[in-house]
């Protein structure tokens, strides 16, 4: 099947961190702490395609080899001042009814100053104002997600959401520091 016409049928969720002196080792070794670091790696847009499966990063592995091109919706941040706050997120919004929406949506963050979770919150919140509005579904962004969500699922066009995310702490003698988070799509 050729490349440009092939739809995932499989995917996984990752994340690492990387310290080095070098940027650009420091972006290798977090893909390394992802185990993606072995791939030629083709960041893509946020269809969660329909029909495609989310398993284990472990299980995701065995279908791949080492330089094989593989498509992925990536975050990435990366300092090298001491001590500052960094996060890297992807956040993914599917329908719970398959049948009437039969795609979701992943989203990418990344940020500075921002916890964990905050970061994971915020980008599951940008993939499911992407996928509601395609469902028809009305929010006012100054509501919080928790109160949209409840409408919505009293709409009964109910999806569910998650994320994946890394933050880590610049190195304290100014070493670059690499977070990734990755949706990775198997062909």
């Amino acid at each position: 099947m050729p490349f440009s016409r092939a739809v995932p049928k499989k995917m996984f969720l990752t994340k690492g961190v990387g310290v080095h002196k070098e940027k650009l080792n420091s972006f290798e070794v977090a893909l390394r702490t992802a185990s993606i670091e072995k791939f030629n790696l083709i960041t893509v847009s946020s269809i969660f395609p329909g029909g495609c499966k989310i398993i284990s990063r472990k299980a995701g592995l065995e279908f791949m080899e080492p330089g094989q091109i593989v498509p992925v919706v990536m975050s990435r941040s990366e300092t090298h001042e001491p001590n500052r706050l960094i996060a890297a997120s992807i956040g993914l919004a599917l329908p719970v009814d398959k049948q009437k929406q039969g795609y979701g949506y992943l989203s990418e963050h990344h940020s500075y100053g921002e916890t964990e979770e905050k970061a994971g919150d915020y980008c599951e919140d940008m993939a499911a104002q992407m996928i509601a509005t395609i469902m028809g579904l009305e929010f006012d962004m100054e509501e919080s997600y928790d109160e949209r969500k409840d409408l919505w699922r009293m709409s009964g066009r109910d999806f569910r959401t998650r994320n994946i995310t890394q933050s880590a702490v610049g190195n304290k003698n100014g070493f670059w520091t690499t977070v990734v988070a990755a949706a990775v799509l198997i062909v």
